[in-house]
């Protein structure tokens, strides 16, 4: 998937899919930040960074990302597709995290676009869905702008043993909404 690349008129730029790699664990610990985690329940200790850092490395079926400026190749954020059983159902499932500095540019609309064709591209479900709290506005806007279609709400458990109320936003694999 290197060289995915997803751009924008909206003066935005352009932002590049990297696959996860080695040496990518500073990113987790630069997202693990209170402001960054606050609809998920809260930073995460060392030890279950270093395990979250191994099940990217391992995300199979789906993968993980670093998310990069297309021009320049900064590191912008993380984004990924995994699989996860949904109302009975296998189905891919979407999340990303990005850098304060870059926030409110659109990137990450522009790296969710970009998933979804990685999902496509991977085949085995036919949805993809992104499950934000319901209360996290900017991550519902990146859904929105992204594509995806507000289903309704739904009780979530993220990270385990915490339940959100979260808003579930799916876009359909085949049909392209």
């Amino acid at each position: 998937m290197e060289g995915t690349d997803e751009r924008t008129g909206a003066g935005a730029g352009a932002v590049r899919l990297v696959p996860w790699g080695e040496g990518d664990l500073w990113l987790l610990r630069r997202t693990n930040a209170p402001e960054m985690t606050a609809h998920l329940g809260g930073p995460e200790t060392e030890e279950r960074l270093v395990l979250r850092h191994r099940r990217y490395l391992d995300a199979a079926p789906g993968r993980m990302y670093r998310v990069t400026l297309a021009d320049g190749g900064e590191t912008v954020g993380s984004i990924g597709h995994w699989q996860r059983t949904w109302r009975g159902a296998q189905v891919w499932e979407t999340g990303w995290a990005v850098l304060p500095e870059f926030q409110g540019r659109g990137l990450a609309a522009l790296a969710a676009r970009a998933v979804v064709r990685a999902a496509r591209d991977a085949g085995e479900h036919r949805y993809l869905h992104a499950f934000p709290s319901v209360d996290h506005a900017a991550s519902n806007a990146v859904c929105r702008r992204a594509g995806f279609v507000l289903l309704g709400q739904a009780d979530f458990e993220y990270p385990k043993g915490h339940w959100i109320k979260s808003n579930d936003w799916r876009v359909d694999l085949e049909r392209g909404d």
